[in-house]
């Protein structure tokens, strides 16, 4: 069913091009960092086509102190077809719900504890190491692993598993609650990340209100065409130089380019 919500990891799911066993391991609570992609992505999953997801899906709804479930649902940034799934259920909405988007239920505390616990990777020779270091550990670890990883690890591992050669992996990055803007504007200047990756990036009205961004995604000839022609109104004369001026860039973008600094002449 529709629940209302979207967020990229939801329409991966909604898609069907999730793998059983990261299906399952939505199903049991332990990958969605908000509260509304847990419980959007739990009710989604009480449908799906394989029994032993869909009753983890209800085990671990079941498992939500109804007292926790009926403050979400009465608050004022929760779809109306979600509040209707669980009053079907007899779950009514409650008042007064905390605006703090924290998971509803949390199979792994201990693991999210180490993750706020990773120290920065200081600079030079040795933070390159570490950074080599946590590049080879993910590298060992399977899909779900490296998506709970992106979620809810840390800043340094963000940074390696944007670049992920599996969008389910790169794109969950974008889920993570710790994301930061200028973590993203850096994204946004990668040439080895997925189309993908950018698309979400450059539809996102939060991030793109970051005037950096825009031209980092404007910039990037990765960056699909329509994404990169939308920003061309909002870019300064000197990033508008810059792109008319790149071999690397497509055509049309550098046309329309070239049409705004002449002042709109043909």
């Amino acid at each position: 069913m529709d629940v209302g919500i979207r967020s990229p990891l939801l329409d991966f799911f909604r898609r069907g091009e999730v793998a059983k066993d990261v299906r399952l391991l939505a199903a049991r609570g332990t990958l969605a960092p908000r509260a509304h992609e847990q419980v959007a992505l739990l009710v989604l999953l009480t449908e799906d086509g394989d029994a032993e997801i869909r009753a983890a899906a209800e085990a671990t709804l079941a498992a939500i102190p109804r007292d926790s479930l009926g403050l979400f649902l009465g608050r004022s940034d929760v779809p109306e077809a979600l509040r209707e799934f669980f009053r079907g259920r007899g779950i009514e909405p409650v008042a007064g719900g905390d605006p703090v988007d924290e998971p509803l239920i949390d199979p792994e505390p201990a693991e999210a504890a180490a993750a706020e616990s990773v120290a920065e990777i200081p600079a030079g020779e040795e933070g390159e190491a570490a950074r080599q270091g946590a590049a080879q550990r993910l590298a060992l670890m399977n899909v779900a692993d490296k998506m709970k990883k992106a979620m809810k690890g840390s800043k340094e591992e963000r940074a390696v598993l944007i670049r992920d050669s599996n969008k389910l992996v790169s794109v969950s990055v974008l889920s993570s609650p710790k994301l930061s803007g200028s973590e993203v504007e850096n994204f946004a200047k990668l040439g080895n990340v997925s189309e993908e990756v950018l698309r979400i990036i450059g539809m996102s009205r939060a991030w793109t209100k970051n005037y950096g961004v825009i031209a980092a995604l404007a910039k990037n000839p990765k960056t699909p065409l329509g994404v990169s022609l939308s920003f061309v109104q909002r870019l300064n004369e000197k990033d508008l130089k810059t792109i008319e001026m790149d071999r690397n860039l497509q055509q049309p973008l550098k046309l329309a380019v070239r049409k705004r600094l002449q002042g709109g002449k043909d």
